[in-house]
């Protein structure tokens, strides 16, 4: 019991003798580097706020400004053509001023002056810039005069070392598309899904919208757009996450996964002491916005909002909706190991653990022998299941006693770290070895992760690593821009000793992990087994197939001068009208970080190019030449839909907030209701590869990503994650529904490695055929 005392600083007991006192020093001790910690911090962001401030101006241009001014009036030239001397002349008269420091206070205020505004013009003029997009639509390699001239200005005004949010003040806000431009669009998009009766009926719909009731919807959103930072970021939260009752696990949550081949230590607990310190500098990192921002081509910056939430973030279930728990400090993680929850310090005298150190207390919980007590085995299930019945049992049973501070350790940790006694990862001689691994990773047993955090770290009894994460807060380049830093620094930086352990010497002396109490009586066990009993249902039906495709890569697409995300759009596309024979409602997940606050935009893939095209694949009409020309024109047709869609003029995000304010005003729209009725067959997204150039790929080819997934949107859909893993390889995570009699992910996942083929044979291209 002594390590549960130390997380009281004071007690006391009243005796016949009189009062009874105890301080804990290791309790005492923790509070008092956390409040030294905390006033480092609001420090660090009040120097930041004041640097972020005035960018890209700094304290230094401000000294030199005020420097050149004082020299100019030395030489007695005035520079202020005469607004020193009436700035002079308006100070207040106090006797201890004399004449020379009224004009030296003059200067420095007129030298303000001048910084203050040279400031505001510069990020009047950045925001300006940033609102030409014409860049993105011309062809690769070729850029206009204008352009040049427009990216000559963009990095002058950029600077040289911006902080992480330097740049949000001067990004454009989200503009609100045209309802006759939105609608044109979704009208096209829709033509190759319907046949003439349904689209002319469905035309007359849009039609009698956007002359009846569009407009009047427009006005509201055109008014938000004006006060709000961006019209669809708070609504797409509220909305489409936090007001969803159903299981998030699965429906919501995604993954990513570990190195593909190598395993820098087969220690679990070492692998995951180098890991957690690595996340921990990462959020050093943050909290000092160390972090350069994101820059698309290097020069365009881009939002970097949702990074804030990354840690210390929590899922908070409601009746009607949840709420995301932010908190600015956490200096603890909490684990699960064999149906047991513990509280592991990460600081101890005020600094961060050494990598050594926390692999000790990962061992320490590894070694604990001890039984779950009643009901806490499967609690975790609560967060797997659908959200109002985890919503009232959280009320009713975890408002008080034990139950609340253990409850509160998860909530306010850093993040939730599990230690699985299972194995997982790559392994040649099984062949659903990856498809194993990815289930684990995207549900585990239902009750072994705790889904409602802003992410779970999860490492395996073989030392291989992963993380679920929670969708509400951010969106999948965030998680995997932090992911790809803590492999690198794990790996390389931190490294391991040849026994594999964490380098360095422990510190014995460190008080092991508290574990977790709870009093968990019979009715709460009866709600957690029906969360369990949901969660397992939906978890049984995910029918998962990760799918190696090593004949080529981003080698030989580039060879084909067409972008590489077009390319294995259209092998999707052609590969799904093999599989079911028909076409469907097709999602492309894309971002618009390049306005303030923004997160995702949908790139309607199925065009009516891309059918003509795989029609022509199908068909025996058409010579290759032919379904070349095609290919090429439904590619170019993709990059301008996804150039849209970035650019703040796509369809869904639209129709979505006009849909909203259709129910705020309680006005019925039939085209509206039509068009957020529609399922996604098919939804896709592309991983990002190697945000952060932490080693050198070809100097460590083991080292290559294996992406990460999602689960079906769709019951009888397919969900499609790739990423372009390297010269000759790309990684296709594909998940659909056991339930569904038209859906196999492995079937599926055959037909994207012969479309990919079929689509370099049009290209004349020889490649070599392996399989996995």
């Amino acid at each position: 019991m002594a390590e549960a005392h130390q997380a009281v600083a004071f007690q006391f007991t009243v005796t016949p003798d009189g009062f009874d006192y105890h301080l804990s020093r290791e309790a005492l001790k923790h509070i008092y580097f956390s409040e030294i910690t905390a006033w480092k911090k609001r420090f660090i962001r009040f120097k930041n706020g004041i640097l972020t401030g005035v960018y890209p101006g700094s304290p230094t241009s401000l000294v030199v400004i005020v420097a050149a001014t004082m020299g100019s009036l030395y030489r007695k030239i005035d520079l202020s053509m005469g607004l020193i001397d009436r700035i002079e002349a308006i100070l207040p008269v106090r006797s201890f001023l004399s004449p020379l420091s009224k004009t030296l206070i003059s200067a420095t205020l007129f030298s303000t002056g001048v910084w203050l505004c040279g400031i505001i013009f510069f990020r009047r003029t950045m925001k300006l810039l940033l609102c030409y997009h014409g860049w993105m639509f011309e062809p690769h390699g070729k850029r206009s005069l204008s352009t040049k001239i427009w990216a000559g200005f963009l990095k002058l005004m950029c600077g040289r070392k911006p902080m992480l949010y330097s740049f949000q003040s001067s990004l454009p806000s989200l503009p609100v598309p045209s309802v006759s431009q939105t609608i044109q669009r979704y009208l096209e998009s829709v033509r190759p899904l319907l046949n003439d009766e349904e689209y002319d009926k469905m035309a007359q719909l849009a039609k009698a919208f956007q002359k009846k009731i569009g407009p009047r919807l427009q006005r509201y959103l055109v008014l938000k757009s004006w006060w709000a930072t961006n019209y669809v970021s708070d609504w797409w939260e509220e909305y489409i996450y936090l007001r969803g009752r159903g299981p998030i696990m699965v429906n919501s949550n995604y993954y990513a996964m570990d190195f593909l081949y190598a395993t820098p230590s087969s220690c679990q607990a070492a692998r995951a002491g180098n890991a957690v310190h690595a996340f921990i500098m990462y959020r050093r990192k943050l909290d000092r916005e160390q972090i350069a921002p994101a820059m698309a081509l290097g020069l365009v910056p881009m939002c970097s909002s949702q990074m804030e939430r990354t840690f210390n973030t929590t899922r908070v279930p409601g009746i009607e909706r949840d709420v995301v728990l932010h908190l600015r400090e956490s200096r603890h993680l909490v684990v699960y190991h064999k149906g047991r929850f513990f509280k592991v310090w990460l600081y101890h005298g005020g600094d961060l653990l050494k990598p050594r150190d926390l692999e000790m207390q990962f061992q320490r919980i590894l070694d604990d022998t001890s039984a779950p007590q009643p009901g806490e085995e499967k609690l975790a299930a609560l967060t797997a299941g659908e959200r109002i019945p985890w919503a009232k049992a959280r009320a009713t049973y975890f408002s008080q006693g034990v139950n609340r501070s253990s409850l509160s350790a998860i909530e306010r940790g850093a993040f939730f770290m599990t230690l699985d006694d299972e194995a997982h990862g790559y392994d040649k001689k099984n062949p659903s070895s990856m498809d194993l691994y990815a289930k684990s990773l995207l549900h585990g047993k239902c009750y072994n992760r705790w889904f409602d955090k802003s992410f779970n770290f999860i490492v395996f009894r073989n030392g291989k690593m992963g993380l679920n994460a929670e969708h509400s807060w951010a969106d999948a380049p965030v998680i995997g821009h932090l992911w790809e830093f803590v492999l690198g620094t794990e790996c390389f930086e931190l490294k391991y000793a040849a026994d594999e352990h964490c380098c360095g010497m422990m510190n014995s002396s460190l008080p092991p992990p508290e574990r977790l109490k709870w009093e968990i009586p019979s009715t709460c066990m009866e709600i957690i087994n029906s969360s369990y009993d949901v969660a397992k249902a939906l978890a049984d039906d995910v029918d998962f197939h990760y799918s190696q495709f090593k004949d080529f890569g981003k080698g030989l697409i580039k060879r084909c001068k067409t972008s590489p995300d077009a390319f294995i759009q259209l092998a999707l596309q052609l590969a799904h009208y093999r599989d079911k024979g028909k076409f469907c409602l097709t999602y492309e997940a894309s971002m618009t970080r390049m306005f303030r606050e923004g997160r995702t935009e949908t790139v309607r893939s199925c065009t009516n190019e891309s059918t003509e095209f795989v029609q022509a694949m199908e068909g025996t009409i058409k010579t290759k030449a032919e379904c070349l020309a095609l290919f090429k024109k439904a590619a170019e047709k993709h990059q301008h839909m996804y150039r849209l869609a970035m650019t703040g003029s796509g369809i869904d995000r639209h129709l979505f907030c006009l849909y909203l304010v259709s129910r705020y005003l309680k006005v019925e729209s039939p085209f509206l209701n039509q068009v957020l009725s529609e399922p996604w067959r098919l939804s896709t997204s592309q991983t990002p590869q190697q945000q952060l150039v932490m080693f050198d790929l070809e100097k460590h080819p083991d080292h290559v990503s294996s992406g990460g997934g999602f689960g079906p949107v769709a019951d009888d859909g397919y969900g499609v994650s790739y990423i372009i893993a390297g010269e000759n390889l790309i990684n296709f995570h594909v998940s659909s529904k056991f339930s569904s009699l038209e859906t196999s992910s492995p079937r599926f996942g055959n037909h994207i490695h012969h479309a990919l083929r079929d689509l370099a044979d049009l290209f004349n291209f020889q490649v070599h055929r392996e399989e996995k």
